[in-house]
Formats: C-alpha cells, structure tokens, sequence
C-alpha cells in the first residue's frame, strides 16, 4: 500500500477511535451520574441497601444478556451500530425516570436500569472492540494495544468518577427530575452527533456469525473471562451499595461527601488505569504476561481482609477515643490501596482479553468476556445488599477476599495454558 495511503488509514482510525471515546466519555458521565442519583435518592426516601441494590439487578442481568447477543450483534451489523443504539437506549432510560414521583417504584426503576444496563454494555463492548480493529495487526501485539486499551478504560473510570460527583452534586442543588433532564438534554446532543459522524462499519465478521458462536470456546478466553467475574463481584461485593450505605449511615456522611469521595475514588483509580502501561514498562519492559496478572491479583487478596479486621479491632476493643474518626482514616487509606491495586488488575485484564481475541471475532470474544464481567458486577450488587443487610459492613469485606482467592485461582489456570507469556 502507498505511504500517502497509510497515512489516510491512520488518520481515519485516529478520528474514528476519537469519535468513539467521546462518545464512551459522555455515556459514562451520564451513567455514573445515575447510578449515584438512584442510591443517594431512594436511601433518603427510606428505601433500606437490599431494597435499593434490587434497582440494579435488572442492570446487572441485563448486561449479561447484552454483553452475550451484544457481541454477536456486533459482529453482523457493526460496532458503529451497536454503539448509537446503546446511546438511543441510555436516552429512553433517562425518559422513564422524568414521571411523576409517585410512579417512580422500585419496580418502575427496575425497568428503567434493565434498558440503561443493556445501553451501558452495548457502548462499552463496542468501545473497546473497536480499539482491536483500529489498530493495525503489524502493532497489536506490542505495547501500543496496552496503551489504547488502558487510555480508554482508564479515561472513562475517570470520567465514571466526575459522573458520581456530578449526581451528588446535581441531586444536592436542584433535585432528581431536573438532574435527569439536564444529562437527557446533553446525551441528546452526543447521540445526535453521532448518528451523522460515526459511520465507518467497524468489527462486521467477514462470515455472518451463527447463534452457536456465542459462546467462547478458547479455554483460555474462559479462564481469563472466569478470573475477571470473581474480580469485579470482589469489588462491588463491598464497593457498590455496602460502601455508600455505609458512609452515610454508619458515619454520618451528607449525600454531596459520599458522592464527593466516591467521585474521587474512581478518578485516581481511572488514573491508574491510563498509567499501568508505564507503571508495567517500568517493572517488566514492554511485555505484559498472564503471569503479572496473577501477581496482582494475589496482592489485592489481603486488602480488604486487614480493613475488615481493623474495623472489627476498632469497635471490639474501641482503640481510638474517637471510633468514628478511626474507622473513617482506616476506611480511607484501605480504599486508597484497593483502589490502586484493583485498578492495575483492571488494566491488565483489559489487554490480556483484547489481546487474545481473534481479530475477526472479536465482538463475538469481548461480548462473551464482558458477559462474564456483568455477571461479577451482577453477584457483586446482590451480595452487596443482602450481606450488608444481613451480616454487616465487615462481612462484605470479607466476602471481597473469598472472591479474589477465586480469581487469582483461574489466573493460575491460565498461566499454565501461557507459562512463557
């Protein structure tokens, strides 16, 4: 091919990717700001943390679903495609919720989450399996992968956190039907854009996929989509509703500081994700392995299990004249740690999968990958609310280690299916 030629493809994937991760950015903005809008709002309702992780379930169940058929879709009609109609759909979600307060029942939300969770995971597969067609095969399993990839996950973990902070922020100065119509006006405009500029048929198999290829059948695929739903159910075991829940009732946090921290939180560990491929190429040069994934898996193990004891140590022998102030500091700083960590798993996890997908199939490889992925994110939310309810903050933490003992047992199938990678 001609360099002028070259040139013209490079500039087309660059605008393209472009025009991908700012659509990836506004949808996340929205769907952070909603999901923080939905726990702080029916929390101040009355409504108790099983009654308000049920909201998400349909969210979770549904992005299970999509991340399966979502691939699939993909793969005979186009990442550009499933992308806008993930947009159109996140806009039907934020409709459902402009009714009328008293419409607005656990039920009604249900629905509305199950259409936003189905928008979330058609955006979000068709985000990163693009990066895998954009880039040329020449590159892609070098460093550059890693890099996209991490800029990517990383960017929108940021923005998930403006989003957390944006609907606190929103629900504390004008309440929660003007919120919603302010982020239903914006994604308008995104999704309008899109649907003029976003053209190019990305990720179509060059054979029509059947029903029968929805389910992966690369053992290592499985491993590494297995080791992925252990480590996100470790995250939102304790992360998702235990977390706020907790900060608000235990320590008397006002709506706009859970959302201020939590915005915080998922900004630094975005962050990190953006700057694993350095932070990797510092301690391992270019290449990144399963066998770094295990490594990091097994540092987050303890993590949870010492804030667990040390909050159990606070309350039970009341070291600290001020419990509150205690707890609060060992919650901080064991946030911090698992933050950073987590956020390195995350990273590399999200190259290792782009990384093994075969390149003709990968919505079909990702969909079944972030299938797995929901369905952690699914176990998490339920476990999150039922434990908390049932058990306890602590046991919530404790049930985040059991989960990355899961993980890091599938990433040590998986090593020995790559022991040189």
């Amino acid at each position: 091919m001609p360099k002028s030629s070259q040139s013209n493809l490079r500039l087309s994937n660059v605008r393209q990717y472009a025009l991908i991760t700012g659509n990836y950015w506004a949808f996340t903005l929205t769907d952070g700001a909603l999901r923080m809008l939905v726990v702080l709002h029916f929390y101040s309702l009355g409504y108790d943390a099983l009654q308000i992780a049920l909201m998400f379930l349909f969210y979770e169940l549904f992005g299970v679903i999509t991340n399966l058929l979502g691939g699939y879709l993909g793969a005979r009609i186009g990442l550009n495609r499933t992308m806008n109609i993930g947009l159109g759909l996140q806009l039907v979600a934020l409709s459902m919720l402009l009714v009328s307060p008293h419409l607005l029942t656990v039920a009604w939300v249900m629905v509305a989450q199950a259409i936003s969770g189905i928008a979330k995971d058609l955006n979000k597969m068709s985000a990163k399996g693009a990066i895998k067609v954009l880039i040329p095969e020449s590159s892609a399993k070098e460093s550059t992968l890693f890099r996209w990839v991490a800029l990517l996950t990383g960017s929108k973990n940021a923005l998930k956190g403006v989003g957390f902070f944006l609907g606190g922020a929103l629900l504390t100065w004008v309440g929660f039907h003007v919120s919603i119509m302010i982020m239903l006006l914006a994604l308008a405009i995104v999704w309008g854009c899109s649907l003029c500029l976003l053209t190019a048929p990305l990720g179509q198999a060059k054979t029509k996929p059947k029903l029968t290829h929805l389910w992966s059948k690369s053992r290592s695929i499985n491993n590494l989509s297995m080791a992925r739903l252990c480590l996100f159910a470790a995250r939102d075991v304790w992360f998702v509703v235990a977390l706020p829940v907790y900060l608000s009732q235990q320590l008397h946090w006002q709506h706009w500081q859970v959302g201020s921290y939590l915005a915080l939180w998922i900004i630094g560990y975005g962050l990190v994700q953006a700057f694993t491929p350095k932070l990797t190429q510092r301690l391992y040069g270019t290449n990144v392995t399963v066998r770094h994934g295990l490594f990091w898996v097994m540092s987050l193990i303890t993590v949870p299990l010492f804030i667990a004891i040390g909050l159990s140590f606070n309350v039970a022998f009341n070291l600290s004249p001020n419990l509150q102030l205690s707890n609060t500091l060992l919650l901080m700083i064991g946030l911090a740690v698992f933050g950073l960590v987590f956020a390195v798993n995350s990273a590399i996890h999200s190259y290792l999968i782009v990384s093994m997908a075969n390149v003709d199939t990968v919505a079909t490889d990702l969909g079944f990958y972030y299938m797995a992925n929901a369905s952690g994110r699914l176990l998490g939310t339920l476990l999150s609310g039922w434990v908390f309810l049932s058990f306890g903050f602590v046991w919530c933490l404790v049930c985040s280690s059991i989960l990355l003992v899961a993980s890091a047992f599938f990433m040590g199938l998986l090593s020995k299916e790559h022991p040189l990678e």
